[in-house]
């Protein structure tokens, strides 16, 4: 079982950018595959970016692909997800999700674990 924590969230001006963390505050994060998701006001959850296990896939949504970038650093148990050119469509709270399989994963009910959630507000 792993328990998720995000942070790294708050406001920001439209081109600025915001590196949100996600760790365990229990579990090891080297064993899950890792999802970001985020959800606006009176929106349905969506599906951001993935990593692998390894470290050695991953796989964005359309609307933030080569703005945003997923990493792990495996020494501190975290993933990140940077993002820039922040557009005030990218407002919404941020989750980090966890899954035991291999690979990558969109799908939100692919996904075993979740945190609570950052805010992230871009003012345009």
């Amino acid at each position: 079982q792993v328990q998720l924590v995000e942070s790294g969230g708050g406001s920001v001006q439209a081109g600025g950018s915001l590196r949100l963390s996600c760790a365990a505050s229990e579990g090891t994060l080297s064993t899950y595959t890792i999802g970001w998701f985020r959800q606006a006001a009176g929106k349905e959850r969506e599906f951001v970016a993935t990593i692998s296990r390894s470290g050695d896939r991953t796989y964005y949504g359309d609307s933030v692909k080569g703005r945003f970038t997923i990493s792990r650093d495996y020494a501190r148990n975290m993933v990140y997800l940077q993002m820039n050119r922040l557009k005030p469509e990218d407002t919404a709270v941020y989750y980090c999700a966890a899954d035991r399989g291999m690979g990558v994963r969109t799908g939100l009910r692919s996904y075993e674990y979740w945190g609570q959630g950052t805010q992230v507000t871009v003012a345009s």
